[in-house]
């Protein structure tokens, strides 16, 4: 099985890369000229040129492989830009092509939760997907170009929504990694929003290994969520990290506003992922 990773320097493509070791496989890896890789990924199969601008023979390069877990994505964590629909909507889509048409057989593709837009509660996959921001809005219509494509071009087309994920590695802005650095500072306050929000945190381990088992597994679902399927407010959750590693703070509610592009209260539904694995 030929399998090859785009996105693999980035947080949870490290992590799926790893995954997919650990399991045995050596994927090929497509970075960026300027994009770097762990030591431990040395000796595997590296492939350099920018999906902007990718060869005719992308796929060839590649080593022609069977699955391709796409993972790339510029622009972010700002999710109201609109280079998201502007510039990478079209280089995705262009890039995938590329490789469907080249023979692909599989395709799995990182999507996101707000694909979902302000639907509040448990999401399942069957809900309509109406995004209210340019990230969630440009996700949402690769999804649909890609579904098209499959009709005329045959590739198994899986599209995972993520939810939020946390782990050692992610962007300084993140939540997780700014209490990390907070408690590395020795900081005893924590400033944060109100926290009464409830999100679906998952960790990026177990994320990465939900999407190997998708990709090597013999159920193909068309839209699948990758989710922890437990919703738990944001301030729990700091709590719960503090406790875990016995940082002594206080956290200082209320000092930055909600998001405005998301529900106060929304997770993901698991019951799908839980009958395809």
């Amino acid at each position: 099985m030929n399998i090859a990773v785009t996105g693999a320097s980035g947080f949870l493509g490290k992590h799926v890369v790893s995954e997919l070791v650990s399991r045995g496989v050596e994927p090929t890896i497509l970075l960026r000229q300027e994009s770097v890789l762990p030591d431990i990924f040395r000796d595997l199969s590296l492939v350099r040129f920018d999906i902007a601008n990718p060869p005719d023979d992308a796929f060839d390069q590649l080593a022609q492989p069977d699955i391709l877990i796409h993972l790339a994505w510029s622009g972010l964590p700002n999710y109201q830009s609109l280079h998201h629909f502007e510039t990478e909507l079209p280089t995705q889509y262009r890039f995938l092509r590329n490789l469907m048409t080249g023979g692909l057989s599989h395709l799995v593709v990182s999507g996101t939760c707000f694909e979902y837009g302000m639907q509040s509660g448990c999401l399942l996959e069957t809900a309509e997907a109406n995004p209210k921001n340019s990230y969630g809005f440009a996700k949402d219509s690769l999804r649909r170009q890609l579904q098209y494509l499959t009709k005329t071009v045959p590739c198994d087309l899986t599209w995972t929504r993520l939810f939020y994920l946390y782990g050692q590695g992610q962007a300084p802005s993140s939540l997780y990694m700014q209490l990390l650095g907070a408690a590395s500072r020795g900081e005893k306050i924590f400033d944060m929003s109100g926290g009464e929000q409830l999100r679906d945190y998952l960790s990026v381990e177990e994320a990465a290994r939900i999407l190997c088992d998708l990709a090597v597994g013999s159920s193909r679902p068309e839209i699948v969520n990758i989710c922890s399927g437990k919703p738990i407010s944001v301030r729990r959750l700091v709590e719960e990290w503090a406790a875990q590693r016995h940082w002594q703070m206080q956290f200082n509610l209320g000092v930055y506003p909600y998001p405005d592009y998301e529900p106060m209260a929304f997770w993901g539904s698991t019951e799908k992922l839980t009958k395809i694995l």
